[in-house]
């Protein structure tokens, strides 16, 4: 496990007068390690206090960015797994900003499709969204544009110095490579810190050009955060060792990207013990709401806009009328007493609604990674790789499938 800076151990004796963190924390990092939560419950922790070096980083290279902008046709964000929902995170709002078609695809998708995914206009901008840089799609897909498509600008963020990602392409003409601080690229099998970081360094990709913008708004999600971790861990803690054996994540706009990462987070730590769904307030009804059943934890995380607000109400109101769930979590702020029945739990979050929706989904991301995570120890699992081998930290290699090489099969 790496060591710790002394910012991050002064914070982690802070947590310590949390109960819950108290109890885990309180065991040498080695003790931790031999437990099984060494990395994982780290790598929770230290997100606050390495947004700030993500910003400053994006900020770093605020000129460059904005020159890759610069005539644009269309932005494609790209990852794999978790990856492709950090994608999904940010593309609606830089959408918004930008005045440009922007979509989110997953490299496995651009790997198959190619080209034929995206519009004919030109100059358009691929970013690769990436904690280690090595999944075998990641690599091939940056190889394939840059070779067929020279109209194609391309960047690269990604926490790992050492990964494909950073090493094969970093010195290309027409590449950009923004490396995170190393500390974000998660030893543990799942992605939390780097999950996060990586959000806010796309999320950045537009307001890096507007001074202050972004270190204003990572300082204050950063606050958020540390009242969440500090105030709202034991909540959550008893929420996630509750009765239930599904998870349903309900979001709208940016926050659905954090709703489809944090039921991959609960499915991925426990091993796959609690099947997860994320669907869209408006999309439930469509029939998932029929996977809601008496042992299902309900997860809403609850718009601040005024009209998508009141969509989402009502979805939960016709939840409460027909008396679906074992127990619904709300997250937000200034959430209605009448949205709650039974034992559900409203999880206050002070600042979303000045921060606005489309910039919050890393604290949402956090409180399904808290539940997540204290579900696998009630369990008995171990957070670092809960894993039976099933899954591995980089996807294992596999194929690359080249036109001409497939062509020549047939």
């Amino acid at each position: 496990m790496a060591i710790p800076d002394p910012a991050v151990e002064a914070w982690l004796s802070a947590l310590k007068s949390q109960e819950e963190f108290g109890r885990l924390l309180t065991p040498t990092p080695h003790e931790r390690e031999a437990a099984g939560y060494g990395d994982t419950l780290l790598e929770i922790c230290h997100q606050p206090l390495l947004w700030a070096d993500t910003a400053g980083r994006v900020a770093a290279l605020a000129a460059r960015l904005a020159g890759s902008l610069q005539g644009l046709a269309w932005m494609a964000l790209t990852g794999s797994g978790s990856s492709l929902y950090a994608c999904e995170c940010v593309a609606p709002v830089l959408a918004s900003e930008t005045g440009l078609p922007v979509w989110a695809y997953g490299g496995g998708w651009l790997l198959v499709e190619g080209a034929r995914s995206l519009p004919a206009a030109r100059p358009g901008l691929l970013v690769s969204i990436a904690r280690s840089g090595d999944s075998p799609e990641s690599a091939a897909v940056v190889e394939h544009f840059l070779k067929t498509e020279p109209a194609v600008r391309h960047l690269i963020l990604t926490c790992n110095p050492e990964g494909k990602l950073a090493t094969c392409f970093r010195d290309h003409p027409r590449v950009i490579v923004l490396l995170l601080d190393r500390r974000t690229n998660d030893r543990s099998l799942v992605m939390t810190s780097s999950f996060t970081n990586l959000v806010l360094a796309a999320r950045g990709l537009v307001l890096a050009g507007r001074p202050g913008a972004l270190e204003s708004m990572t300082e204050q999600l950063a606050c958020a955060a540390r009242n969440l971790l500090l105030k709202s861990a034991g909540d959550l803690a008893a929420v996630a060792r509750g009765r239930y054996t599904r998870a349903v994540y309900l979001a709208s706009g940016c926050r659905f990207g954090a709703a489809r990462e944090s039921a991959l987070k609960m499915l991925e730590m426990n091993a796959g013990r609690i099947p997860t769904m994320a669907e869209t307030y408006l999309g439930v009804r469509h029939g998932p709401m029929c996977a809601i059943d008496p042992d299902t934890l309900v997860v809403c995380f609850l718009a601040s806009h005024p009209v998508t607000r009141a969509y989402e109400e009502d979805l939960i109101l016709e939840l409460n009328y027909k008396a679906l769930g074992a127990r619904k979590l709300i997250v937000g702020e200034g959430i209605p007493p009448s949205l709650l029945t039974g034992n559900d739990l409203a999880l206050e979050i002070p600042g979303l609604a000045a921060l606005g929706d489309s910039n919050v989904p890393v604290l949402d991301t956090m409180v399904g990674q808290l539940l997540a995570f204290f579900r696998c120890l009630a369990g008995g699992l171990r957070p670092d790789q809960p894993s039976t081998g099933v899954i591995s930290r980089v996807v294992t290699g596999f194929r690359i499938h080249r036109p001409e090489t497939s062509e020549a099969r047939q």
